[in-house]
């Protein structure tokens, strides 16, 4: 198993570059109030393709060969990154097949077909997943780019918190004490793992989980890792288990992973479009959620939040169903 190495995540900034936005820090008075805490969003839903997974995506395809490019790349996802890696694709002008879910929301199919990405439709699980992925692999020879298992996904993801922690100290008067995320399958919360534990080893990290999806949080308990097969939350960006790599990032530098229901889930989401007029999508709320249920441990603190993305369907947003 390859560690990706801070070196990797510098190399990741600069080949992706060209083709990512550098993301503002946005605050909220209101939220600052209700909180007691500082809080600095990193706005991934406002990055090419609408979330931080194309930062990964990008990494792993304009990494790739030009032998290797040629057969394409190919994936499963609930969304996000297989909307991201047709994204990248497209910029690189290689095929790109992914599997999904067919219950993923409609809004993400539409935009992997709007960049050229090959659909296959899966059922909700896990198990599924990965099987139809074998058979579509095999049919085309794409290069495997995991959607959050892969050293040049957690690389890529890294570079989202290294412009943070750049911005915190040129925008916002120094870096924060902590850092939180959502988890699901782990590739964020490891690229902030990587970056942050070689440029500041002090900031805590936390992660933030639906409790209908915790199984993160039961394996942070355990001390090995529990995957849970076909969760229902309406996080769906969270409902992949963590993998051997970003286990190895969780389980020696995350302090904490946090839980949240769903009506918290849908009220944070609800919350931050109202007070900070963005549009976020559910697995982006679950940080804020949880800030909120643990005031406590948040109040007086600087805390670094990252918004990963808002690809959302307008026709389905959870407060109206």
């Amino acid at each position: 198993m390859y560690i990706p190495t801070f070196d990797d995540m510098q190399a990741a900034h600069a080949r992706i570059k060209p083709y990512i936005h550098n993301t503002p820090v946005l605050t909220s008075s209101y939220l600052n109030e209700l909180t007691g805490a500082e809080l600095f969003f990193k706005c991934e839903n406002f990055q090419k393709a609408g979330a931080f997974k194309v930062r990964g995506a990008s990494n792993a395809v304009f990494g790739l060969s030009d032998e290797a490019a040629a057969a394409g790349v190919c994936t499963h996802s609930s969304g996000n990154h297989a909307l991201s890696l047709s994204y990248a694709a497209g910029r690189r002008g290689i095929p790109c097949n992914v599997v999904m879910p067919r219950t993923a929301p409609q809004a993400k199919k539409d935009a992997v077909m709007g960049y050229g990405g090959i659909i296959t439709e899966c059922k909700p699980s896990t198990t599924s997943r990965e099987e139809v992925f074998a058979q579509v692999q095999a049919r085309t020879g794409g290069d495997f780019v995991h959607p959050y298992n892969d050293p040049r996904v957690i690389a890529g993801q890294g570079t989202c918190s290294f412009e943070f922690i750049e911005q915190m100290k040129t925008e916002h008067g120094g870096a924060p004490d902590m850092m939180v995320a959502p988890i699901g399958g782990g590739g964020m919360i490891s690229g902030t793992c990587l970056t942050l534990s070689h440029l500041a080893p002090d900031i805590k990290i936390i992660a933030s989980e639906p409790e209908q999806a915790d199984d993160a949080y039961r394996s942070f308990k355990a001390g090995h890792i529990i995957a849970d097969d076909a969760p229902v939350t309406v996080a769906d960006g969270l409902k992949v288990p963590l993998k051997d790599l970003t286990w190895h990032f969780v389980s020696n530098h995350v302090s904490d992973i946090m839980t949240c229901t769903e009506q918290e889930i849908i009220d944070a989401m609800k919350l931050t479009w109202q007070r900070m007029k963005i549009v976020i999508e559910p697995s982006c709320a679950v940080p804020l959620a949880t800030i909120i249920k643990n005031k406590e441990q948040f109040a007086g603190k600087r805390v670094g939040v990252i918004i990963t993305g808002g690809n959302v369907d307008l026709d389905l947003l959870p407060w109206t169903l």
